[in-house]
């Protein structure tokens, strides 16, 4: 799986002069803290060209800080129902977006990932990661723990193979 998403996200990477990194997540939703956590780990791991916001709960807050950053890229990390295996990661283009969103965020994703690319024309992506438990005040099931470690890694080897191209 790793190796397969490295792959994708070094494809879409391609030619990326600044990165916008957007966590976005419930920490009191179980998996849903998912995005954030894997911010988390990447923070301080990544080139200067990198830019790692945590969008938590409300994303759609960050949109003009987002903007004034004139990224090329924005990778939105969020948990996604699209019938993985718990902690299986896929690329979802903003456009798919709606058929595998929680609705745990005051504004829809598919909303705020359609107004971040209008507001920059950035390439957009959610990097989604199928959750376990989204139960309230739940804890990180342990797929999700063990698939935080693997995608940061993921992301900051992909980061580090483009920008050394």
């Amino acid at each position: 799986m790793e190796l397969k998403l490295r792959e994708n996200l070094e494809t879409w990477l391609q030619g990326y002069s600044k990165l916008v990194i957007l966590g976005i997540g419930n920490p009191l939703k179980g998996d849903d803290a998912l995005g954030l956590k894997i911010l988390r780990k990447i923070r301080g791991k990544v080139p200067r060209s990198v830019k790692v916001i945590e969008g938590g709960i409300a994303p759609e807050n960050f949109i003009g800080k987002i903007g004034k950053l004139r990224p090329s890229h924005v990778l939105l990390i969020d948990a996604a129902l699209f019938g993985g295996k718990p902690g299986e990661a896929k690329m979802i283009s903003i456009e798919n977006i709606p058929s595998v969103t929680i609705s745990t965020h005051m504004v829809p994703l598919y909303m705020v990932a359609g107004l971040i690319k209008e507001e920059t024309g950035a390439k957009t992506v959610l990097l989604g990661i199928q959750p376990k438990n989204l139960n309230l005040g739940g804890e990180i099931s342990q797929e999700i723990k063990e698939s935080i470690e693997k995608i940061a890694k993921t992301i900051i080897e992909a980061i580090n193979r483009v920008e050394k191209r």
